[in-house]
């Protein structure tokens, strides 16, 4: 018989369950008929828990090489491992590319024997494995295969803030917002990850199903340089949702701008960098519109911005309608409507009444000075009043304790 340097046999990853690969039946069983898949048999469809036995007599010095999945299989789990294994020789190389034509990583043990994928794979793609492999008795072989990932019923993307290369406050949390449910909120946080230029005690927080937020236990330090990573590809986030991207977002923590706003004494107090700055006399929400305690975070600043009581409500008519084309220096701190900014016409009451409609207002000049320090992100917290933030009422994870906020991972 003449021998062969080299027989290359594949095997199946298990798929999911219920999950067919095609419309063949083979030999009444229910099982699968899988291009290029070992001899052996498995009751999953399209799938084969053992390497196939190689047509290579035992007697033969030749290598036997096992492919996982098998060449031709379909419905392939993206959170499974390819795994190419030589027996009785060594793997000389390996590349696996998707259909864009974009390389998978992967290792070889010590010995050459194995390559094992390291990247998970993209959903609905089909991949081309493509190498070499030498057995012992010194001839090279090809070695070759394909297969299709499963489709996904929905896909998993992110949005994240802060973006790209901002500098942002040192109260801003991490924002991630998914365009999907997350069920396996333990899986998707497994793939995200938070590195700091300076060491940083910090944790994520599910919001709901569709966000999940990072904070440190303090305020970031000043001047720290933070990327956040999102590996999404291959994850399953449960109910056949995939993810399909990863992202990475880096950012820098500016100089700290902490506020103060005591609302029974009509003060704000700001200290830059640990050092007061400035006391401004302001006035806070009258009776009706009591302006709320808590720890703000500056949300969006505007050098000039329309107020109209209309969004909050207020129609025309009302003796608290108003409608204002032109407020100057305004800072928002709530999703509701609360903001820091210039009101010159509440100038008689800064420092001693509180007469807005439950925004923080001062005057022009110290609403500028103020407007030119901040940065999105920057904390004021506010003092005096027993009305109090409702959680998700713009940026609210400073107003929950370090405890309670661990315990919002998937992973505590």
């Amino acid at each position: 018989m003449r021998k062969y340097g080299l027989a290359v046999a594949g095997i199946c990853v298990l798929l999911l369950a219920g999950t067919a690969c095609g419309d063949t039946k083979a030999n009444g069983s229910g099982g699968q008929s899988t291009p290029g898949a070992s001899t052996s048999q498995s009751s999953t469809p399209g799938a084969s828990s053992t390497p196939g036995t190689s047509t290579t007599p035992s007697n033969s010095p030749a290598a036997s090489i096992a492919v996982v999945p098998a060449k031709g299989a379909t419905s392939v789990q993206p959170d499974k491992p390819v795994t190419v294994t030589s027996t009785g020789g060594k793997l000389t190389a390996i590349t696996l590319k998707d259909d864009n034509g974009d390389k998978v990583t992967g290792n070889f043990n010590a010995d050459k024997t194995q390559w094992t994928s390291a990247d998970l794979l993209m959903p609905g793609a089909t991949y081309t494995l493509s190498g070499s492999a030498e057995g012992t008795d010194g001839a090279t072989v090809p070695v070759s295969s394909s297969f299709k990932t499963l489709k996904a019923n929905r896909t998993l993307k992110s949005a994240i803030a802060p973006l790209n290369n901002d500098t942002v406050g040192v109260g801003y949390p991490v924002q991630i917002y998914w365009t999907n449910p997350v069920k396996d909120r333990a899986a998707v946080e497994k793939r995200l990850s938070v590195k700091t230029s300076v060491p940083v005690d910090g944790t994520w927080h599910w919001v709901n199903s569709t966000q999940v937020n990072y904070r440190p236990k303090n305020y970031w330090p000043v001047g720290t340089k933070v990327t956040v990573k999102v590996d999404l590809q291959g994850v399953n986030a449960g109910n056949n949702t995939w993810g399909v991207s990863n992202r990475t977002v880096d950012f820098t923590i500016g100089k700290s701008v902490v506020s103060h706003v005591d609302v029974k004494k009509h003060v704000m107090t700001v200290t830059i960098n640990g050092k007061l700055a400035r006391t401004i006399p302001i006035t806070a929400g009258k009776d009706g519109f009591t302006t709320r305690s808590g720890v703000k975070l500056i949300m969006e600043k505007f050098t000039t911005k329309r107020m109209d009581a209309a969004t909050v409500g207020i129609k025309p008519g009302d003796p608290n309608y108003y409608n204002i084309p032109d407020v100057k220096w305004a800072q928002r701190v709530t999703s509701s409507g609360e903001f820091i900014h210039g009101a010159p016409w509440s100038a008689g009451s800064q420092g001693s009444a509180n007469v807005s409609h439950g925004c923080v207002g001062m005057s022009l000049n110290d609403a500028q000075w103020y407007f030119g320090q901040t940065l999105v992100g920057d904390p004021v917290t506010v003092t005096g009043t027993s009305r109090t933030m409702e959680p998700g009422n713009g940026w609210t994870d400073w107003n929950t304790t370090w405890a309670a906020y661990k315990s919002g991972s998937a992973l505590s």
